[in-house]
Order: C-alpha cells, then sequence, then structure tokens
C-alpha cells in the first residue's frame, strides 16, 4: 500500500497545483472568480467555497487517473489470460488474485499486474471496486514462499474490498480543502507586506504556489496517520480471506527480509510497509511491524 498512497499523494499535490495555478492566472487576467474584494480585503466565504471546489476535484481527479499513473509510473504490465499467453507462475498469480477477490465478495475482478524490480512490494489503487488493480514486484515473488505471497495479496484485496482508495479520496479532499484556503490567505498576508502596488499580483501568485505545495507537504501528514490506521483493518482483512497464519506468515517474512539488507541496500522495502525502517514514523504509511503482527497473534 505504500505505493500507492505516494502514488496517490503526487498526483494529488500535481492536480491541486496545476488546477490552482490556472484559476489564478484566469482570476488576475480577467478578474472573474477573485475572492479578493475591493480594497484588498479578503472574501472569507467565497474562498472557503473555491477552496472545497478546488480541493475536491483535486482529489477525485487524482483518484481516477490513480491506476492509470501507477500503470505508467511503474511499468506494471497486466496480466490477461484471456488476451495473452502466461507463464505458470503468471497464471497462479491471477488464479490466487481472483479466488481472493471472490472470497471477499468482490464481484468484478480486479486487474493482475507484475512490473520488473528487485524490491519487496505489492499494492492496490483503482478508483473502485469494478476498476481495482492489485499489483506485485518480480522481487516478491522471488523472495517469499508460496504462503507468504497469499498473505501479501489477501492484504491488498482487503484494500479494494473495503473501499480504501474512496475513502482516502474523501480525506484528501478536506485536506485539500484546508491546504488551499490557508495558502491564499498565507498569500494575501505576504502580499500585504509589498510596498510597490505593481508587485503586489506577482508575490500573491508565487507565494499561493509556495504556500501550497508547504501545506500538502504538511496536510500528507494527515493522510499518513490514517493510512497507518487502515493497515491494522486490511491485515484482519486479509487474515479473514487467506488465514491468520498466513498474514501473520507474511509479516514475519517481511520483517526477516529487511532483517538481511544491510541498512545502505534499503532503499524500497515496501511490501506492507514504505521503507526499510521497521519503526513506524510520521512520514510512515505503515504501523510498526512487530505491532501488526501483535494484534493479529491477539485477534
Amino acid at each position: 500500500m505504500g505505493k500507492r498512497i505516494f502514488l496517490f499523494i503526487l498526483t494529488n499535490i500535481l492536480v491541486i497545483t496545476t488546477i490552482g495555478i490556472v484559476l489564478s492566472v484566469i482570476s488576475a487576467t480577467t478578474g472573474v472568480g477573485s475572492y479578493i474584494g475591493a480594497g484588498g480585503r479578503l472574501n472569507i466565504l467565497y474562498l472557503l467555497v473555491f477552496s472545497a471546489v478546488v480541493g475536491f476535484v483535486g482529489s477525485f481527479m487524482s483518484l481516477a487517473m490513480s491506476r492509470w499513473m501507477a500503470k505508467m509510473m511503474m511499468g506494471v504490465r497486466v496480466l490477461n489470460p484471456e488476451k495473452d499467453s502466461l507463464t505458470y507462475d503468471e497464471q497462479q498469480l491471477v488464479d490466487r488474485v481472483h479466488r481472493l477477490s471472490r472470497a471477499a465478495g468482490l464481484s468484478k475482478m480486479p486487474e493482475v499486474g507484475i512490473y520488473q524490480s528487485s524490491e519487496v512490494n505489492a499494492f492496490a489503487t483503482g478508483p473502485s471496486k469494478r476498476r481495482s488493480l492489485v499489483a506485485v514486484s518480480t522481487g516478491l515473488l522471488h523472495e517469499m514462499d508460496d504462503a507468504a505471497v497469499e498473505g501479501v495479496i489477501a492484504h491488498e484485496v482487503a484494500h479494494v474490498a473495503n473501499g480504501d482508495m474512496v475513502t482516502m479520496t474523501l480525506l484528501q479532499g478536506i485536506v485539500n480543502t484546508f491546504v488551499v484556503f490557508l495558502s491564499r490567505i498565507a498569500a494575501w498576508i505576504a502580499s500585504r507586506f509589498v510596498s510597490r502596488e505593481e508587485l503586489v499580483p506577482i508575490v500573491h501568485f508565487i507565494a499561493v504556489i509556495v504556500f501550497q505545495i508547504i501545506f500538502s507537504i504538511l496536510g500528507s501528514l494527515v493522510v499518513f496517520a490514517y493510512s497507518r490506521h487502515r493497515e491494522f483493518h486490511a491485515d484482519r482483512g486479509g487474515a479473514d480471506l487467506a488465514g491468520k497464519d498466513k498474514m501473520i506468515h507474511a509479516l514475519r517474512s517481511l520483517e526477516a527480509y529487511t532483517s538481511r539488507i544491510k541498512d545502505d541496500d534499503q532503499t524500497a522495502v515496501a511490501t506492507l510497509k514504505i521503507s526499510g525502517k521497521r519503526k513506524a514514523s510520521l512520514f510512515s504509511t505503515h504501523p510498526d511491524l512487530n505491532e501488526r503482527i501483535r494484534r493479529l497473534e491477539a485477534k
């Protein structure tokens, strides 16, 4: 899931920044849609509505693009048994994802993909349960045994079944609203310190972009915190689908794998967590592995 959240947030920042720049240019050149009234006063109510529209449009655009962005940025090759000639291992992967998806109650099977990477990684993404993608790295298939792979895939299928991308999008929309709102208030304040009248629009325009990027990064901490919370739910869902023993085995396999790798080589150990570090931080999308194992054992 770490890849999924990273790609979603990156896409979201790019989208709302682009929307913000376009709308700022339109407002500056035509005066239409300006939230700064006569005398340089802010129209707070208008700005709040404007922020909500931009924030949620940006968030849902990111959701709509999530599957396409994942395929493009990760080089995912979709496995289609009806059109392609698959190897035995590839067919087994497709069958496993579909079997677990049916067990999770999904009426439309996710696309199944694989991409070339030595990292141990798997992620699920997509705008809805009916248009989802479950992708795994070649490193995952090489490093983990069948039971661990089953636990990993069950975890990702649980994310799809739980509708985590949609709830993440709603949360991101709220975060975006505050990002757009606060960045423009901060930019307005910054522009008030400019003495030369002709420079005020330029300073305001640049400040909006800078503050929006800064607040977007800070806002991502909220999304990361929610992501860590949802990982526990996906662990429980994966345990229900594949069995608790396989889910715990998958987490222990990851723990063993990270222990074998030197710190200098831990660039992208991301199966069920975003980095090779075992302890979670504010910028982690996944909680501590030992805590996840402990909670599953107590389930």
